[in-house]
């Protein structure tokens, strides 16, 4: 089991975080390659307490899940300074949430389709007048690596989060 360290930021409201995951924009995938550590940022969608991501087949990434699938995927989002007389006391507002857990590849079509819609859905609503379609995403190849894309799940085995929430009124303004 994961412990925070710092138990006075400690969020341990399902709801706060599912809210939080739902809305922030950008996540950051952990894997172990080999003895090295491996961090990508990536697009990510949360839904029914499990986090997808995808990407083109191939690549580094795809090759070390595919050897490790154990990761762990940070999302933080910082909202500002918070100031302080006494300088050592300065801090910083944010909310933070590590999900662990194994990286799965969707091999379903249907789940997998889903999954591309709700990112749209999530990072550019209303601008597609019609569904994804099934035969759209199993027909795709990348422009750039020519491949099909690949949709993962990860579902949490354990998680944290934190938070140092605005101060009003002690926040930094430029």
């Amino acid at each position: 089991m994961v412990e925070v360290r710092y138990k006075v930021r400690e969020v341990l409201d399902q709801n706060k975080i599912n809210v939080f995951l739902k809305q922030a924009r950008i996540g950051y995938l952990g894997m172990a390659d080999g003895h090295l550590p491996y961090v990508v940022p990536l697009n990510f969608v949360w839904t029914n307490g499990m986090l997808y991501f995808h990407g083109a087949t191939g690549g580094r990434r795809n090759q070390v899940m595919d050897e490790n699938q154990e990761v762990c995927f940070t999302v933080c989002e910082e909202y500002g300074t918070i100031t302080n007389p006494v300088p050592a006391k300065t801090d910083t507002a944010y909310m933070s949430v590590i999900v662990f857990g194994k990286a799965q590849p969707i091999d379903d079509l249907d789940e997998a389709t889903h999954m591309l819609q709700e990112m749209l859905n999530k990072y550019v609503p209303g601008y597609y007048n019609r569904p994804l379609s099934e035969q759209h995403v199993d027909k795709y190849r990348s422009a750039v690596f020519g491949g099909p894309v690949q949709v993962y799940r990860i579902n949490p085995q354990q998680m944290t989060a934190k938070e140092n929430p605005i101060e009003v009124g002690q926040m930094f303004k430029i």
